[in-house]
């Protein structure tokens, strides 16, 4: 299978110019390499919506991008997540958890640890203590603390990992397992997205060698703030294309970057990753 790099949105509101700008380096990242590109809808999550997914795809072929396979859904692939579960709890890898978050907050934890981080409390639970008011989550039994990855952008990277959820106890499946068994089914080796990602890495590099898959490349690409230095979010103004215009939002993205040209295409020719900015776009609308 040939290498690929893909973009893969979340169906939970219209896509902004932030991700947008994030989308359309992914495709560049791929095509500047000789990758294919692919789009894929993590659509798991029960606030996510199937219209709006259908927006996001429209809106990433109106500003110019192409894939090379149809766009994937991860619900169609349930079945695929169970299977790499099962094997996992056959290695006596997975046990379950009756932690709330609230539990997980107020427990102490490793002074390096972030907040949030797993402190073990259900590891070595027997499983008569099951608690009959909440289904477990189920948890991966990490051997490791943690995990180092090397990112295109940021250099090398080391991160927590902890017995992080694999499935939810609503069933549904945690997306650092979702997205590690969908890049090695897909054969995507480079991951380009929004650099508030990067804390994540170490975890689904570490999933990805426990279940014999290649490691990606990663790129973790700034994000585009508002004015006052927070995520871009729809109060923010026209952050939409449909309020924007495709030849604006281009243009602006592209000027963002440093890049010249009123397509991908275009700006394909002279993108290079090292000359990327380092820092966060300060977008303003109008």
């Amino acid at each position: 299978m040939t290498a690929a790099g893909r973009f893969a949105p979340s169906p939970s509101a219209d896509l902004h110019i932030g991700n947008l700008r994030t989308a359309l380096l992914a495709w560049l990242f791929a095509r500047s390499t000789a990758r294919r590109f692919l789009v894929r809808v993590e659509d798991l999550d029960d606030r996510t919506f199937a219209d709006v997914a259908a927006r996001q795809i429209a809106d990433l072929a109106a500003i110019g991008l192409t894939w090379d396979a149809p766009p994937e859904y991860q619900r169609s692939h349930r079945d695929r997540y169970a299977a790499v579960i099962a094997g996992l709890t056959e290695r006596g890898l997975v046990y379950e958890c009756y932690c709330s978050r609230k539990d997980i907050l107020s427990a102490p934890r490793a002074p390096h640890a972030p907040e949030g981080a797993y402190p073990g409390t259900c590891r070595d639970m027997p499983r008569h203590r099951a608690r009959a008011d909440r289904p477990p989550a189920l948890r991966l039994r990490s051997d490791v603390t943690e995990y180092t990855v090397t990112d295109l952008l940021h250099g090398q990277y080391s991160g927590v990992v902890d017995d992080f959820v694999l499935r939810r106890g609503d069933g549904v499946v945690a997306y650092n397992l979702a997205v590690v068994v969908d890049d090695a089914a897909q054969g995507v080796d480079q991951v380009v997205r929004g650099d508030d990602l990067l804390s994540s890495s170490p975890r689904q590099a570490y999933l990805a060698q426990l279940l014999g898959h290649p490691i990606p490349v990663y790129a973790h690409v700034p994000l585009v703030l508002n004015a006052e230095g927070k995520r871009l979010a729809k109060r923010d103004g026209a952050v939409t294309l449909a309020e924007i215009g495709v030849p604006r939002a281009l243009g602006q993205i592209a000027a963002s970057l440093g890049l010249s040209g009123a397509t991908p295409a275009e700006m394909l020719t002279g993108f290079d990753p090292a000359a990327l900015p380092t820092g966060p776009w300060i977008y303003q609308p109008g």
